[in-house]
């Protein structure tokens, strides 16, 4: 008997956070310029663009990053906390909101370790990001050439998918009013947490090997006369 309605509200789960990735992808996307300014400016990084972020003490770029994911856990966490109020009435809404903080939380972190998205092939390697914090295996084929108009819409149907097989499981005291507000401040907390963990994993490692490329190239440049 608890078979349908839990298929029932997977699904609307699955719409919202498909509905909040796409939103925060299409309309409310981080803009790099005043992120840069931000960074420049609110922790004084010696920065005057995102690939300088290579130049910089990896300890001072994952402080950063660190920071970034405790301030969407924090924000994720009053959503969810006021949201959570309504139970299963403001569950879906919540959700989409969650998402749009969540792949927000994402983008910063792509620009904090040197990764705009202005290409691409650099807004794909976004997305799998987001994919691989997701926990959902995406082939590298599908970065090929124009594929990423398509690409984009189907890796977001990936995560919504995938994350709304944890969130049905995990999620089961929001359906509580008044509870679920406790429970909804925590479990959002917790899951920009594990995403931004995981999705900083996947930056700074591609860091690491923009540092080693950067590295190569400085010890290959040609010595003027004089120096």
């Amino acid at each position: 008997m608890s078979s349908p309605p839990r298929s029932w509200l997977a699904r609307r789960i699955e719409d919202a956070l498909r509905e909040g990735f796409a939103r925060a992808y299409e309309t409310l996307r981080v803009d790099p310029d005043r992120y840069l300014f931000y960074l420049r400016t609110a922790h004084g990084l010696p920065v005057a663009t995102f690939r300088g972020m290579a130049t910089l003490p990896i300890e001072t770029v994952d402080a950063v990053a660190d920071q970034t994911i405790r301030a969407g856990m924090k924000l994720a966490a009053a959503e969810g906390a006021g949201m959570g109020l309504g139970g299963l009435v403001t569950l879906v809404p919540d959700l989409s909101i969650l998402a749009v903080i969540t792949f927000r939380t994402l983008q910063k972190l792509s620009l904090i370790y040197g990764f705009e998205f202005n290409t691409d092939e650099e807004v794909a390697e976004l997305w799998m990001a987001a994919a691989s914090a997701a926990g959902v295996d995406i082939s590298r084929e599908v970065l090929e050439k124009e594929v990423v108009n398509r690409f984009v819409p189907g890796v977001i149907r990936a995560i919504a998918a995938e994350a709304s097989t944890e969130i049905v499981e995990k999620w089961a005291g929001r359906l509580i009013p008044l509870v679920s507000s406790a429970i909804g401040a925590g479990l959002n907390y917790y899951f920009v947490r594990a995403w931004g963990e995981r999705a900083k994993r996947h930056f700074r490692e591609k860091h690491l090997q923009l540092r080693q490329q950067l590295t190569l190239e400085a010890s290959q440049a040609p010595v003027l006369p004089g120096e």
